[in-house]
């Protein structure tokens, strides 16, 4: 069974661990966090924001953040997302996930949440339609320059 908590700092060495490589670390954190590798350093910004890890009877499995994108409180967006790759593919995202939406709907009482993802990621892109989420047509379409291509992301939101 798969629970959530707050974020502990002690979390951080095992959720940067799921990150091998420059390019599963950008799709990850958009260069928001830095360059790769992320330093635990660099990782403290997500306890600016509501940080959560996700966990079972094996240990810590996943993680996010949600934040408010605006002024309203009716909204509440998902960021840095990820599940320990060993756990991929099974349906542990999509259970973080809708722990994560009970907490931004029914007990934050948000109206709508958000999130984007790249393109090129398409394993988190079905994980989120999985969720529940629906595509929103994005005008200017929302692109990166990372690893010298232009990443473009897709917009997603579940609301009430």
């Amino acid at each position: 069974m798969i629970r959530i908590r707050p974020y502990k700092t002690t979390d951080a060495d095992i959720i940067l661990s799921w990150c091998p490589d420059k390019t599963s670390c950008y799709q990850w954190t958009a260069g928001v966090l830095g360059e790769y590798p992320v330093t635990k350093c660099a990782f403290r910004f997500v306890e600016s924001l509501m940080p959560f890890t996700a966990f079972d009877e094996s240990g810590i499995m996943g993680f996010f953040t949600l934040r408010n994108p605006g002024e309203s409180p009716e909204e509440l967006r998902f960021g840095f997302v990820i599940i320990n790759p060993e756990k991929r593919g099974m349906g542990y995202g999509k259970e973080m996930l809708r722990l994560g939406l009970i907490f931004a709907f029914e007990l934050y009482g948000a109206k709508r949440v958000s999130l984007g993802v790249f393109e090129n990621n398409p394993a988190a892109y079905y994980c989120y339609k999985a969720a529940g989420f629906c595509d929103v047509r994005k005008e200017p379409v929302e692109t990166y320059q990372i690893l010298g291509e232009e990443w473009k992301c897709r917009e997603l939101l579940m609301e009430r």
